[in-house]
């Protein structure tokens, strides 16, 4: 029935249930899916509104009904969707109205076990609808496509008429939550068949989505359009939206025009909103369209940075990349210092450290940015997830093309130790995996035409290297093309890189780090994670040594792993011990 009004009609949704609740109880703090069973009226009352304004569909009040989102049973799951689905049954009864099933994502993260759970939720959820006799599936501010071919196909194989739209959350910036790129969830999404519309809620205000909408294929397609109503603030605690109907409608007309079958609001939108789109949409021009001025794409000319690094990589040629760390305070001087020397010896690459240990250092991707403007040597930031949530470390890497830094190594980052967690807060808004899946998006639709060539940390030092190996080539999926090597001390590890399978595409730069002293080769063994430095490394050094006795040994001893590793790697990564560079370069030239 649905599919035979969309051939014909525009198909108007109602607006927000969450926002809309809130302005009328005052309750701001509540979830409003309680409501069915505490204050079905007030719901009921709800739908009603929507209808009386012209809504020719109503979601049931059950966006966050799930065991994870609530904290609740699945009993008590089960009796807010049905008495859910009943109100909005009974507010559309005898009014030609539709009422579709609101499903919104379930935080995979939040389960213990394993992502099985996830879609078993998923399942419950769909069950208890199609036992009311539920035909219309919506769901909605979705970040991803995770699970959705599975749970629409287990919907087809019960009711093979079912409806079923998928909706995602947009950012302004044509991202979602995840940031994955709307291009590639379209693609995603259109390539299932068991998907019969797919559109966009939640996110972004009208005009934003307008603007990454004009930007799309949608000929010959379902897509449904319900945005929020503008950008919202804080106010005295309570979220609030502008009230702006006919602003809101004015551009959702514009939207309608560019091929959109089913219209509607999500945050922020009242009856008054959808009022006025149904006002607006019955005003038509002399032709029965309404006009929108077209904008024409400027051609961008790229000027792409060099990669001297990749080049080589490409070529097939030993590379050789030094990690500076950046300072704890304003002195630049030594690290300065250090990438002028690695230049001066051939050096192909400086990476610099994002706080390792959690210890506070100078941004890495600024230190690197001002070597590479001032030594011009290539650079490669390292950039963890621990401080930053997924904006900011976007914000981040666009500042970093700019300065014309195209090598990132992405790693997941040392946690907080104890103390510093009693003032200051991880983030991990990302792990490894998901930050090399957000650069290659951005290679995708942000730097399509000059891309960041993706690293990934490779630490064979642990006892069961296979799995390790595993996540390489996980991360290699996603995107990554070349991998750092914690250092290597130890004879099992180069006998596992001596025997080890990989494709010729993937780079490994194996990790050196010449030991200082025998204090410090103590402390890397003991309190450093990663690292293993067996007892016969560590006998070479004498507690009386001197400095400069005790660096030679140093010296000597990266040389000799050098040596033995070099036949098996693409090239070596030198780890600069308390900024002794001249130390490093010995290695090197000894090495050469």
């Amino acid at each position: 029935m649905i599919r035979e009004y969309l051939k014909n009609n525009i198909l108007i949704t109602d607006g927000a249930m969450g926002t809309y609740y809130s302005e009328i109880t005052g309750d701001n703090i509540s979830f409003c899916e309680f409501a069915n069973i505490d204050k079905p009226e007030i719901i009921k009352r709800i739908h009603m509104d929507y209808i009386e304004s012209g809504a020719k569909l109503i979601r049931t009040n059950t966006f966050s009904a799930n065991t994870i989102t609530l904290g609740i049973s699945r009993k008590k799951v089960r009796q807010l969707i049905e008495k859910g689905y009943v109100i909005a049954k009974q507010a559309a009864e005898g009014k030609d109205v539709f009422v579709a099933a609101s499903i919104g994502p379930i935080y995979e993260a939040s389960f213990e076990k394993d992502n099985l759970d996830v879609l078993e939720e998923y399942k419950f959820i769909v069950d208890t609808f199609l036992e009311l006799g539920t035909n219309i599936f919506i769901f909605e501010t979705f970040s991803s496509v995770d699970y959705i071919k599975e749970i629409s196909e287990y919907i087809k194989q019960k009711n093979n008429s079912a409806f079923i739209l998928t909706q995602f959350a947009i950012t302004p910036d044509g991202f979602t939550r995840k940031g994955i790129s709307v291009n590639r969830i379209v693609n995603e999404v259109k390539s299932l068949r068991s998907i019969d519309a797919y559109g966009f809620n939640c996110g972004s205000g009208p005009t934003h989505l307008h603007k990454i909408l004009k930007k799309l294929d949608i000929s010959n397609e379902i897509v449904s359009v319900l945005p929020n109503s503008g950008y919202s603030e804080l106010i005295n605690e309570r979220t609030v939206y502008v009230n702006n109907p006919d602003y809101f409608a004015d551009i959702m007309a514009d939207i309608k025009n560019l091929g959109v079958k089913i219209i509607g609001g999500c945050c922020g939108t009242k009856p008054s909103h959808i009022k006025k789109i149904v006002d607006r949409l019955k005003v038509k021009s002399r032709d029965g369209y309404i006009d929108i001025p077209t904008e024409t794409a400027e051609a961008v000319i790229v000027d792409k940075k060099s990669n001297t690094f990749l080049d080589k990589l490409l070529r097939n040629e030993f590379v050789v990349a030094v990690e500076l760390d950046p300072p704890f305070d304003t002195s630049i001087d030594k690290i300065i210092h250090g990438a002028k020397i690695s230049k001066e010896n051939g050096v192909d690459l400086i990476t610099v450290a994002d706080s390792p240990m959690s210890k506070v250092r100078v941004d890495s991707i600024m230190i690197a940015a001002k070597i590479k403007r001032e030594i011009g040597i290539d650079t490669m930031p390292h950039i963890c997830c621990r401080d930053k949530n997924q904006n900011a470390i976007r914000s981040g890497l666009l500042a970093a093309h700019i300065e014309g830094i195209r090598n990132i190594l992405a790693v997941t980052g040392d946690p907080l130790s104890d103390q510093s967690k009693l003032s200051t807060k991880s983030v991990f808004n990302l792990n490894s995996f998901k930050l090399i899946d957000l650069i290659s998006e951005m290679n995708k639709e942000v730097f399509a035409e000059d891309k960041i060539n993706i690293g990934g940390a490779l630490n064979l030092n642990v006892r069961n290297k296979d799995i390790e190996l595993s996540r390489m080539f996980k991360k290699v999926e996603k995107g990554a093309t070349f991998f750092l090597t914690q250092p290597i001390f130890d004879e099992k590890v180069i006998e596992y890189l001596s025997n080890m399978k990989r494709e010729k595409h993937i780079k490994i730069l194996g990790g050196l780090m010449p030991l200082v002293s025998y204090r410090n080769a103590q402390f890397l063994n003991n309190e450093v994670p990663g690292i293993h430095i067996p007892q016969t490394y560590i006998d070479r050094f004498d507690k009386d040594m001197t400095k400069e006795e005790a660096e030679e040994v140093g010296i000597n001893l990266a040389v000799e792993i050098g040596n033995r590793i070099k036949k098996y790697v693409d090239g070596i990564y030198l780890i600069t011990p308390f900024n002794r560079i001249e130390m490093v370069m010995k290695v090197l030239n000894k090495i050469k």
